[in-house]
Parts: structure tokens; C-alpha cells; sequence
């Protein structure tokens, strides 16, 4: 999944600015915890793609070091253990975005200071 630039919704946007303003976390760092949290929901299935009204991020801002391994917990989700037809890169990438909105909202409710993001951490972490 190649990519350089991702834009995500307004509405995850705007629950990312008031995170950032509750906790102290950059937009990057929140996307990159929406994402895990999302993907631990299971694949999106027919969830309707969000709009891509809102902030732009970079690729390397959005993931880091751990592009790669984003992208292969993406398709290990969205496409399953042995898939019968891989996702286009396109189709990636909307489910990249849709993960990012779901998870937005999960932490948007979840997280109200700095100290829910370390409850969201593993123990061994």
C-alpha cells in the first residue's frame, strides 16, 4: 500500500482537535492509537467510507517507522488469513481512513486526559 498523502474526515478532524486539546497528544500520534483500536474492532465490513473533508497528513507523519506494519495488520483484518482476492491499493486506503474515523470516535469517548491514554496501554507496556 503506497501512499504519500491521506486526507480523513472532518468530523474525525474535529474530535482529533479536541483530543489534542484534552490530552496533550499530537493528531499523529492519536491517528496511529485510532487505527490499533479500530483494527481490534475487526474489518469495517459495508461501514459507508467517511469523507475526505478534513485534515492532510503525510505519510511518514501519519505512521512512522511503522508504515509496513500497518499496512500488513490492514490487510491481515480487512482482507483475512488467506484472501481470495487481494484489496487494491485504493480500496486500502479507504479502509485506512475508515479505520482512523471509527477509531477517532472510540477515543474521542474514551479518552478525557492524559491519564486514559496510558489506560489504554498494555500492562506490560
Amino acid at each position: 500500500m503506497h501512499y504519500s498523502k491521506l486526507r480523513i474526515s472532518a468530523d474525525a478532524t474535529s474530535k482529533l482537535r479536541s483530543l489534542r486539546q484534552r490530552t496533550g497528544v499530537t493528531p499523529n500520534l492519536l491517528c496511529r492509537m485510532a487505527i490499533m483500536l479500530s483494527l481490534e474492532e475487526g474489518p469495517l465490513g459495508g461501514a459507508v467510507i467517511p469523507d475526505e473533508d478534513g485534515s492532510e497528513f503525510n505519510a511518514y507523519t501519519l505512521t512512522g517507522e511503522y508504515a509496513a506494519l500497518i499496512a500488513a495488520l490492514l490487510r491481515f483484518v480487512e482482507e483475512g488469513h488467506e484472501p481470495e482476492a487481494p484489496l487494491e491499493d485504493s480500496m486500502l486506503l479507504d479502509r485506512l481512513r475508515g479505520h482512523i474515523h471509527r477509531g477517532v470516535g472510540t477515543l474521542s469517548v474514551r479518552a478525557k486526559s492524559p491519564a486514559d491514554i496510558l489506560r489504554l496501554l498494555p500492562a506490560a507496556a
